[in-house]
Formats: structure tokens, sequence, C-alpha cells
């Protein structure tokens, strides 16, 4: 997976448009800009505590979602303990009601049969040599979302990215050469599991288009691109351990 990997293979540039006569202008307000930041600056750096490379921005970031996520935690299991410690009737009704849903919305640890994906770049050598579009080599942000929409679609109960859980409402997103999943980074070979009807899942990744086109890619020697698929007698996943910061959600129509 690549920086620019969010464009889709085959985007074109945009065509130039009709500045000729605003160049110039543009050209002289940014040498007047840079004059007066080196006159403000005293040769010092205007923006200390930036990150000069992506690497090093993704790892703070993901220090930070830890220490963060580690208080969240903390501070849940204390609500947790008092909310347990109160008699009244009506809260304790309350604490039913959200026991019963915990399991729907992936907030308790599951086991079953399933499925089990994994998506991987092509091999340095087939990248090294090749001579085409780059793009077709290395797995993208679209590549990991098709196969997670298709077992939603073939009707997964529970599902897993890199080992950890997801649900309906987990972003994927690609920083750099890596997936951010709940902000921490993990980088390719990308493993997605789902427990469910290992048939019905099966089924309902063959039948996307989209991996489809995936699947040839992979079995074209000039690409290679990473694909497995193995059905599953048993799988184990641990509870949603990501922010639950969702006030309400509304089903689409």
């Amino acid at each position: 997976m690549t920086e620019d990997s969010h464009a889709s293979p085959g985007t074109t540039r945009r065509s130039r448009g009709p500045w000729r006569v605003g160049t110039p202008l543009v050209v002289l307000a940014c040498g007047v800009l840079f004059v007066t930041s080196a006159a403000n600056s005293g040769g010092t750096d205007l923006r200390p505590g930036r990150y000069a490379d992506l690497a090093s921005l993704v790892a703070a970031e993901n220090r930070e979602y830890q220490r963060l996520e580690a208080r969240v935690q903390e501070v849940s299991r204390d609500v947790e303990r008092l909310t347990a410690q109160v008699g009244d009737p009506q809260v304790q009704q309350l604490r039913r009601q959200v026991e019963r849903l915990q399991q729907p919305a992936g907030l308790r640890a599951v086991s079953g049969p399933g499925l089990t994906i994994t998506l991987s770049d092509a091999p340095e050598d087939v990248i090294n040599a090749s001579t085409g579009d780059l793009n077709l080599l290395v797995v993208h942000q679209q590549d990991l979302q098709a196969v997670a929409n298709a077992l939603w679609k073939g009707g997964a109960e529970a599902m897993t990215i890199q080992g950890r859980r997801v649900v309906t409402t987990t972003g994927i997103k690609c920083e750099g050469n890596a997936v951010l999943l709940q902000g921490r980074a993990y980088p390719q070979p990308y493993t997605i599991s789902a427990i469910g009807n290992p048939a019905a899942l099966e089924a309902a990744v063959l039948q996307d288009d989209y991996l489809e086109a995936y699947r040839e890619d992979a079995a074209t020697p000039e690409v290679s691109v990473g694909w497995e698929m193995q059905a599953e007698s048993e799988l184990a996943m641990p509870a949603y351990d990501g922010l639950t910061n969702l006030s309400h959600a509304q089903p689409i129509r």
C-alpha cells in the first residue's frame, strides 16, 4: 500500500487552466511571504514540533491513541464499578438492556466457524521488475473495504482485521504503506476473518465483481498480488475495544 494508494489506477492529471496571467502574481506573493518568514524566524523553525516524515507522524499518533485508549478503559471500569453499586431499579433495568445489546454491538468476545481471507502486496522481485502500473501490485484501502463489505453481505456475525475486532462503524484508512484501524497502524499482509456460515461467506465473496477482478490480478504472473481464502472450523474473536463515542444511529432505509 502506497501513500497515494487512495487514487484509483489510471487516474489522469487535471488539465491546466488559464492561469498564465495570475502565475507571476502568485510567484511574487510567495516571494514576499518567504522573505517575511525568514525575517520573523531568525533562522529558526517557525513550526517546531512538526514531523518531517509520515512514518514519524503515524508512530506518534499510534502512541497517543494507545495512551488514550488505556485511559478510556480505566475510566470505563470505574463507571461500571460505580454503576453496579447504584440500587435504583431504573438504572438496573437500563444496565440489563445494555448487557443484552453488547453482543450484537460487538462488545463481547465470540467464537464459531467462518472464513479467513489474506491480502498481500506482490513479491518484491515482481515489483522491482515491473514496468507497468505499480498500483496493481499493492493492496489498497478499497481492496480491504471490498472484502469486509462482501463478508458482511454474506451474513458475517463478527469480523476481525489483523486480529482486531471491527464493527459496522469501523473505518479502514490507509496511511503510507500501512492501514489504520482504531488509531493503530498495521503493515501488510492483511488478514480479515469473519464468523458465520463458511459456505455463505465464500459465496458472497466469489459473487463480488470487484473481488473477482482482484483475484484475476492475483492469478496474473506479472501482478501476483496476494490472495488466500480459507474456511475455518473455529475462530475466536475478542470484543471490540475501540472508542464507543457514537451517540445514536439510524438504519438506512
